[in-house]
């Protein structure tokens, strides 16, 4: 029988159940969506004081497990156990309430409240007449950062803050509660290295305090750096739960796939043709400057650099997001004048953007609408009427090549996972049989299924002379695909290294100029 979540929180907070096995215990766990089986008969147990990696390709199931836990979703079938009881969540409050706390890939503060009202919202202390004590509220937030040793000021605007900052403030806000079990969705992916250490010795700082950490990560090297164990799902079922001493990460990679992937990077020698586009000294005032660099047909050149290089604000003045203030483009020796992402469509230029939820996807449309918006007017409207078969046909032509996991093109695009989801926009910029292509980081945020098929995908690419620059923060895949790597530091070309004299040392020396 289960328990309901306000006896639960009694029993929290009496601890009459200190010694059960597992913090958290899920098992035998159904859920289904509109044509998908999202779980089917999964299971999962944390212990306390450990930090369990969650590994699995986009659409194993893991952030829907993950829901259920935290409350958001209700499970068709299963039992979860939190402390040995068996409990149903109803809400995200009722988790909160019963120290489950999750903290989400997409952030969800509010900006334009403080540091301290996000972190006590709806808990906020009052004075003897019944107005909010701001003062008490900043010494509580104070307390809890020396806690904690992050270096806010509590009254600060969320708005204000860096991405890495505001990630801090979800960790402080999930602490208050006095969560056992703290839930983490890809917490790393927009964090710099400097960062990732202090997430990390926070996260090794609440271990040590018997606080139970679920981790979501794709990232192979954080889980050998951070985790106690992990258990890799698969296509919506459970696989397996190790020791991450007792595994190599190809290991995992064969639990999370089900096969060997023996070319996580399939470059391919092909002819590289003539310049199709040729940047000469382009700037934009105050980002970057003097950028020069050409691109053949058939080549992939990649650009690499750390956070702040100006390697995402080039691609954007390149497409015509952001017009150059200076400096001049050519296309197939002409010299042209970009200056709306029209303009660049109309060259035959393709961009995926960096963020695929914030500038990419249309999330709340379906899958169709998301891939036929860039060629709807131009290959698919006769005498003012769209063919709507002939398009649909295309569209779904184009989604059996990329694998796209869907039940069918009607199914809306926020309902896929990330790496659908990109697969999605690879589809819509392919459509329009671009001769140049921008990628920007094509595979931040997927498993490593999905990234060897956007590599095959790329590479298929350049060999038809499709001419891709490709610019990504992960050395192994700048490395991998690259013809020509260009090197950026702070909004200037620091070089340029042949695939065959590039190294990770060479790139870092280059990038730290």
């Amino acid at each position: 029988m289960a328990v309901s979540p306000s006896t639960m929180a009694a029993v929290r907070e009496s601890g009459a159940i200190p010694n059960a096995e597992f913090l958290l215990a899920a098992e035998g766990i159904r859920k289904e969506f509109p044509g998908v089986v999202a779980l089917d008969d999964v299971q999962f147990k944390l212990k306390r004081g450990t930090v369990h990696a969650l590994m699995g390709e986009n659409g194993a199931g893991k952030s829907t497990l993950m829901k259920i836990l935290a409350g958001i979703y209700t499970p068709d079938k299963g039992e979860v156990h939190l402390k040995g009881v068996d409990i149903r969540l109803k809400s995200p409050l009722d988790a909160l309430e019963n120290g489950i706390a999750m903290i989400h890939q997409e952030l969800n503060l509010m900006p334009f409240m403080t540091v301290a009202e996000n972190i006590w919202i709806r808990r906020e202390p009052k004075n003897r007449f019944g107005f909010i004590d701001h003062g008490a509220m900043h010494r509580m937030t104070e307390e809890l950062f020396d806690r904690l040793n992050i270096a806010l000021d509590p009254d600060i605007e969320v708005r204000h803050l860096s991405v890495a900052n505001r990630q801090m403030v979800e960790i402080a806000k999930a602490v208050s509660y006095k969560s056992d079990v703290l839930i983490m969705d890809e917490p790393t992916s927009a964090l710099t290295e400097h960062e990732v250490d202090h997430l990390f010795q926070i996260i090794r700082d609440l271990r040590a305090r018997g606080i139970g950490i679920v981790y979501i990560t794709h990232k192979m090297n954080e889980l050998f750096e951070i985790a106690d164990e992990f258990s890799v799902f698969r296509d919506g079922k459970y696989i397996g739960t190790h020791a991450s001493t007792d595994v190599t990460r190809d290991d995992i990679i064969r639990m999370m796939v089900g096969r060997e992937i023996t070319q996580m990077f399939p470059k391919e020698e092909v002819p590289i043709g003539d310049v199709v586009l040729s940047v000469k000294d382009l700037s934009l005032k105050g980002i970057f400057s003097n950028v020069s660099f050409d691109v053949r047909a058939g080549e992939i050149l990649g650009v690499a650099g750390l956070v702040g290089s100006g390697r995402s604000n080039v691609a954007e003045t390149l497409f015509g997001v952001t017009p150059a203030s200076s400096g001049s483009i050519e296309l197939y020796g002409r010299p042209v004048d970009i200056t709306s992402p029209t303009v660049a469509i109309q060259h035959h230029m393709a961009f995926l953007t960096e963020d695929r939820k914030d500038t990419g996807c249309l999330l709340i449309l379906n899958v169709l609408e998301n891939m036929q918006i860039a060629v709807l007017q131009d290959k698919f409207v006769k005498g003012g009427f769209v063919q709507e078969s002939a398009i649909e046909a295309t569209c779904e032509d184009m989604a059996a090549k990329l694998r796209v996991k869907t039940p069918n093109l009607d199914e809306r695009v926020e309902n896929l996972s990330g790496g659908n989801q990109q697969k999605v926009l690879i589809g819509r910029w392919l459509l329009t049989n671009p001769r140049i292509l921008i990628l920007d980081e094509p595979t931040r945020g997927i498993d490593v299924g999905a990234k060897a098929e956007i590599h095959r995908l790329v590479t298929e690419m350049a060999r038809n002379g499709v001419a891709v620059i490709m610019i990504s923060s992960e050395m192994p895949e700048v490395l991998g695909m690259s013809d020509r790597i260009m090197v950026m530091h702070e909004g200037r070309v620091t070089g340029f290294l042949d695939r065959a004299e590039a190294t990770q040392i060479k790139v870092m020396e280059l990038a730290a100029q």
